[in-house]
């Protein structure tokens, strides 16, 4: 399904927004894709993104899943508002651990208050599979700000 965004420069306020993310440079994550109402991008695992077993954190998993689906909805908003994070459920379905992990995350229906998302998290092993590790259901508040 085909999103429109309310603010047609909406690609340069991610940008800003992206940013000024402290947490997200801080992880390392690199956005790929930025379209409206979709986000894509990626994580090169490093140690202390590991838990003790030497799998991608489930910390750094959500994370990973709340960035994608939360930039997904922020698309969607106008110049006036921006979006928060109300509830987040992830499904841990594989561990993770290759050296890369993908992230997709994209909006299912986008309402005036509330906007639902979903996002998947990836691993790239090192024999090139791809497996899916998370999978991530969202709600985003919509707020308005000054």
């Amino acid at each position: 399904m085909r999103m429109q965004p309310k603010d047609p420069d909406f690609k340069s306020r991610i940008a800003q927004k992206m940013e000024k993310n402290e947490f997200m440079h801080y992880l390392g994550f690199k956005a790929t894709v930025i379209e409206a109402g979709r986000i894509e991008g990626y994580l090169d695992i490093e140690n202390h993104h590991l838990q003790q077993s030497k799998f991608l954190h489930g910390g750094v998993t959500a994370t990973l899943a709340d960035l994608v689906a939360g930039f997904a909805a922020f698309t969607l908003v106008n110049k006036t508002q921006t979006v928060v994070t109300s509830d987040l459920k992830i499904a841990y379905l594989n561990p993770g651990t290759g050296k890369r992990a993908l992230a997709k995350g994209w909006v299912i229906k986008a309402g005036s208050k509330l906007i639902f998302g979903e996002a998947e998290v990836i691993s790239l092993e090192p024999d090139g599979r791809e497996v899916l590790i998370a999978k991530g259901y969202l709600t985003f508040a919509v707020v308005d700000i000054p």
